[in-house]
């Protein structure tokens, strides 16, 4: 016997022991159940084994024992979804049920039209040319034949010159499946025709596929205007299988919450000469693109939010669509006069505005999806981590007290003499220059005199960051002798079209370290920015050995700039290291002398400064 008997057998055994033994339920009841079910069921090969579970019913009049009919219809109900895992077979007790049917059609007068669609739909059309309409019952092919031209009329003729259109299924949990076509077809081309589902109907073991339709009253909204769908738990059946595909053909984006789940056709079945009914979904669903179905498991949202809110956040959406062609263009702009290097910024200029056409943004749902995906087109186009799309400027520098400045360098600065007196100097940030000038006898009191007697210094880089590049003047004077000024870089900036030199400092505080002692620099593949500036300076001079992994590839500190009037801004990089020197280190990072491990740096720096200056004690 498989699980479904027996799970049915094991509830109905344990109602049986909690009520009172009285006149018994017929047998037949679940036999009725179990050849409805094998008879009708959306999917028969979730039922293998209901022979059995006849069989059993049939010799098994004990646990048919509840007295109570609704408390053994919530019985069979729960057995059935625990063991399918479906949750829409139901299983009722309504000693006054009436099966309705659907009487036919009858000639409506244009009156009568008119005031069933105003019941039934609604239509606006919101701020912005956004069309709005709600509708609660999708009508089918028959009922489109009898209203359909004071349908367009009165309805779509209103919605059709809108920019956008909000589709407001929340409320709608009935319709007919012919009505699935009409209003895919709405949304989609003539031609091709597409194949939009499969319905597979058990009681008739026929499968249908539903497709577009070439022609249709009216005319259709098209393939390129936004549209959204609204959903809640109470959207059902039809309704879950419009939003379905049209998601899943990439033309609508639905917002709301997850679907109920339901079926695209129900039917209640009275079990034998009782007054209790058992509600199969007799037919199922099948995407032809996602393979799988909506019913059970309902319609996940592309944007999540409570269904009283779904309006307002389609709104939010269609708003900020209508503002991304502008932004990419005024994005553009900027990077084409502004980003540090001429031909890269006019061809990254030139392929967003393609992208931006192709209609890669078009399904954008929030600010936070359009800076990622700007941010990775960016730096896709560009090659610099650097080039990206920012929420907001950064905040304000605030200058710490001297009191807060002096505990800052005894945290960010840490400082050793290992033997053979060599030095170790790490930091992971360059800071300003005008802060570094006003608390320059601090560091040198706390850091600098620490290793400046040394006969090598090991400068450890691995876990900086960058930061400021006013300051790597100063810093690499240190290691230079006062007798004559080195120009250390020329820096090219694109805004200005300028090209300013970085040179030695004839007065420093305190000590030199010169130019004929030791320096090594261990790098990562985290060390960025002004600490890569620092290290290309130092190797392009021959000043100092290099340890460890090529760097990083960063970028000369960015500027922000505000894209047109809008709330998102720009990171560019505006400036790098003149190029008529030689290669520069932006977006190449910069290769050491001996390639090791960011792990292995230190001691291997330890292991040659060891071997030279050990054997001269």
């Amino acid at each position: 016997m498989s699980c479904l008997p027996i799970l049915l057998l094991a509830s109905l055994g344990v109602f049986s022991t909690v009520f009172v033994t009285c006149d018994a339920f017929p047998p037949a009841l679940i036999m009725d159940m179990a050849k409805i079910l094998l008879d009708n069921y959306c999917s028969p090969e979730k039922l293998a084994g209901m022979e059995e579970a006849i069989e059993a019913a049939t010799s098994n009049t004990e646990i048919l024992s509840i007295p109570d009919p609704n408390a053994l219809a919530g019985v069979l109900s729960e057995g059935v979804k625990n063991t399918i895992y479906d949750s829409r077979v139901v299983v009722t007790y309504e000693p006054n049920y009436v099966p309705i049917k659907s009487p036919a059609l009858p000639a409506l007068l244009p009156e009568q039209m008119a005031a069933m669609l105003q019941g039934s739909i609604k239509v606006e059309v919101l701020d912005s040319n956004v069309g709005y309409m709600k509708i609660q019952h999708i009508i089918g092919e028959e009922m489109a034949q009898q209203i359909g031209p004071q349908l367009i009329e009165m309805i779509w003729d209103k919605l059709l010159p809108t920019s956008a259109l909000i589709l407001d299924f929340r409320y709608t949990g009935s319709g007919d499946l012919t009505g699935i076509p009409y209003i895919v077809s709405y949304f989609t081309d003539p031609e091709p025709l597409i194949h939009i589902d499969t319905i597979y109907d058990r009681s008739s073991n026929t499968t249908t596929n539903l497709m577009s339709m070439p022609a249709l009253m009216g005319k259709r909204y098209g393939t390129t205007k936004p549209l959204i769908l609204l959903t809640s738990q109470n959207t059902k059946g039809v309704a879950e299988d419009v939003a379905y595909s049209l998601k899943n053909l990439k033309r609508a984006t639905i917002v709301g919450e997850k679907t109920a789940g339901g079926s695209v056709k129900i039917e209640k079945f009275k079990l034998g000469d009782s007054d209790f009914y058992v509600t199969v979904p007799v037919a199922k669903s099948t995407s032809p693109i996602t393979g799988k179905s909506w019913e059970i498991v309902g319609v996940t949202p592309d944007v999540e939010v409570l269904a009283d809110d779904a309006l307002d956040a389609a709104v939010e959406i269609l708003s900020l669509r209508s503002e991304i062609p502008s932004l990419l263009q005024d994005t553009g702009t900027v990077i084409a006069e502004n980003y540090a290097f001429e031909d890269i910024a006019a061809d990254v200029a030139e392929k967003l505005a393609g992208l931006a056409a192709s209609g890669e943004y078009d399904t954008i749902n929030s600010k936070e999806e359009l800076l990622a995906k700007l941010s990775s087109d960016l730096v896709k186009l560009s090659g610099d981590k650097g080039l990206s799309a920012i929420p907001s400027p950064p905040p304000p520098l605030v200058n710490p007290s001297p009191e807060m400045l002096v505990q800052l360098i005894k945290l960010s600065f840490q400082t050793d003499v290992f033997e053979n007196n060599i030095g170790y100097l790490r930091f992971d940030q360059f800071g300003d220059f005008e802060q570094v000038a006003v608390i320059a006898k601090i560091i040198v009191e706390h850091v600098w005199n620490k290793v400046v007697d040394t006969d090598a210094l090991i400068v450890d880089l691995r876990y900086n960051l960058g930061g400021y590049t006013t300051a790597l003047p100063g810093f690499c004077s240190y290691f230079f002798d006062n007798d004559k000024e080195i120009v250390l870089d020329k820096i090219y900036d694109r805004p200005s079209g300028t090209t300013h030199e970085l040179v030695t400092l004839s007065e420093l505080t305190g000590t030199r370290y010169g130019g004929k002692k030791g320096l090594v620099i261990l790098s990562s593949g985290q060390t960025a920015g002004a600490a890569e500036e620092f290290i290309f300076i130092m190797k392009r001079l021959g000043r100092a050995m290099i340890i460890g992994e090529t760097t990083l590839g960063g970028f000369q500190p960015p500027k922000t700039f505000r894209i047109g009037e809008s709330d998102v801004y720009l990171s560019v990089p505006t400036a790098h290291s003149d190029t008529t020197m030689g290669p520069g280190w932006e977006g190449a990072g910069i290769i050491p002398h001996i390639p090791v491990s960011a792990e292995a740096a230190l001691n291997t720096a330890k292991g040659i400064l060891n071997k030279q200056f050990g054997g001269q004690k």
